[in-house]
């Protein structure tokens, strides 16, 4: 019978180490992911500022664009001037889905 009782003992200590050691691995778990989720928003953060660099860039790109396009109407080049307002159209829609793109990503990222 003591035997017995001694068996269920170390049994039970057993069981609770196993469960130790489940809930220890199940917290290494939770820290993964959480390690896993902060790389992804340093990510998203790092693509927003690739996003910023980019708008500058066209930004810069539009001003030059407006200065070819104010040279094409003193030289009245029709051809010239309407090619160049045709980049400006695409420039500008190019620019408004670029901001689109900023606004979600801010919206993902900060809320």
């Amino acid at each position: 019978m003591r035997l017995f009782l001694l068996l269920l003992q170390l049994l039970l200590l057993l069981l609770l180490l196993l469960l130790l050691l489940l809930l220890l691995l199940l917290l290494l778990l939770l820290l993964l992911m959480l390690l896993l989720l902060m790389l992804l928003l340093l990510l998203l953060l790092q693509l927003l500022l690739l996003l910023q660099q980019l708008l500058i860039l066209l930004l810069l790109l539009l001003l030059l664009l407006l200065l070819l396009l104010a040279a094409a109407a003193a030289t009245a080049s029709t051809t010239l001037l309407l090619l160049l307002l045709l980049l400006l159209l695409l420039l500008l829609l190019l620019l408004l889905l670029l901001l689109l793109l900023l606004l979600l990503l801010d919206a993902a990222i900060f809320t």
